[in-house]
This record gives structure tokens, C-alpha cells and sequence, in this order.
């Protein structure tokens, strides 16, 4: 009888070599944490009151461009300020864990079966906060590459996506980026790179079908089975 192992090295997606993940809506449930640190963030330097459909809409950005589009006209010294306190909230909420969307994990476990597929991550995350997730959560191990905005340039500019095609050796036309927002799907058509929206992260479907993704997924486990059909 064939082991499972040889069972999943068979349904491994062919049709490309590298599969790019965004992480917060993607991956990881993050969105009521981040609403929550960057509203109290606002709150400690003096800014109005966010709403809770104005910071969701920024989710996936570097934080430094966050806080420029929900808070424009902001001087300079408080921003870097709201950006300190939102970092010193995010990082004290930690000590309770975040999850999964459901099916993350099997997911990831069935792609890493096909020993020539890379996989990576692309995230509007610090190098200090994914570092974090990754040591918490164990998925250090599931990548073999990954960007943050700290780092490089924020989405939606393709430059991340850029030194990730660079660093694993594969072309555009054989990459694929997953993410939940219109930043994720429109930094992957700035290189003709095919996208695949999740519709369960931030950005409703209508939006993120203005960046013609290959694929719109419903759950996590629906985009498995499509990069295995």
C-alpha cells in the first residue's frame, strides 16, 4: 500500500515552482488585534478616534505607510510616536497567542510533501513582530525565504516580491502569491505574477477581483485544493 508521504508527493501542484504567502489575513487571524493596538495607539498620542473599517482597510501595509494613510497630515515626531505605542500594544498582546485561519497547517504540511515546490512569506510585518510569529507559532520551519516591509519596500510595491524571486532562484511566470488584499494581489500584477485572493482576510471578494486573480478562494483549505487540482 503507498504511504501517505508518497500519496501527497503525487497531488503536488505542478504548475508552479514557488508559492508566496502573505501572513496577517492570510495565515495568521490578526485583524481584531491589530484594530485594537493601532485604535489604542491613536488614542495614546492625542490622534481621533479610528474606525474599525478605516484600520482593516490597512492591514498589509509597512506601518509607517499604515499610519500615513489612516492619519494624514499627522507630523512627523507623533507618528513615530503612534508607531512606537502601536508596536508596545501589539507586542504586550502576544502574550495570549493568536491561530490559524482553520486549515492552515494541514495546508502548509501538504504543499512542503513536494520537495520542489518553495514556499515563502511576504508580509507588511516588521522583521521583530514575524520573527516573533514565527518562534511562537513553529512556522519558521515552513519557509524558505520570507520579506517584511521593515526591510524592503511595503506593499503594494513589488519589490519584496522582487528579492524573493531573486533569493529562491524562480521566475515570476512560475510564482504564485496568496494574500487577502488588494495590496497583495496588485504588488504580484506589477510583475505579471499569477495571484490567488483569499476572500475570509480583509478586503472583500469585489475589491480584490478588480486585480483578476487566477483563483478566489473561501477558505484556506479551498485554495489547497485548487493549487492540487
Amino acid at each position: 500500500m503507498p504511504s501517505v508521504d508518497s500519496f501527497l508527493q503525487r497531488q503536488a501542484p505542478s504548475r508552479y515552482r514557488l508559492v508566496i504567502f502573505d501572513w496577517d489575513g492570510t495565515l495568521m487571524d490578526s485583524e481584531h488585534r491589530i484594530v485594537a493596538c493601532m485604535q489604542a495607539a491613536a488614542s495614546d498620542v492625542g490622534w481621533r478616534e479610528l474606525e474599525h473599517e478605516a484600520v482593516r482597510d490597512i492591514i498589509g501595509l509597512g506601518l509607517p505607510e499604515a499610519i500615513a494613510k489612516l492619519c494624514p497630515g499627522m507630523p512627523a515626531a507623533q507618528a513615530e510616536s503612534m508607531r512606537q505605542q502601536y508596536s508596545k500594544h501589539f507586542v504586550a498582546a502576544e502574550q495570549m497567542p493568536l491561530s490559524f485561519f482553520e486549515g492552515v497547517e494541514e495546508g502548509i504540511l501538504r504543499l512542503r510533501s513536494n520537495s520542489a515546490l518553495r514556499l515563502a512569506v511576504a508580509t507588511g510585518k516588521s522583521r521583530r513582530g514575524l520573527r516573533r510569529a514565527f518562534e511562537a507559532t513553529g512556522a519558521g520551519a515552513w519557509f524558505h525565504a520570507s520579506r517584511t516591509a521593515d526591510e524592503t519596500l511595503s506593499k503594494p510595491h513589488p519589490r519584496m516580491l522582487e528579492e524573493l524571486l531573486v533569493e529562491t532562484g524562480v521566475p515570476a511566470e512560475e510564482a504564485l502569491m496568496i494574500g487577502d488584499s488588494e495590496y497583495d494581489m496588485e504588488m504580484a500584477r506589477a510583475l505579471g505574477m499569477d495571484r490567488l485572493a483569499v476572500t475570509y482576510g480583509v478586503h472583500a471578494a469585489e475589491r480584490l477581483a478588480m486585480s483578476r486573480p487566477v483563483f478566489s478562494a473561501g477558505s484556506f483549505s479551498e485554495l489547497i485544493e485548487w493549487l492540487h487540482s
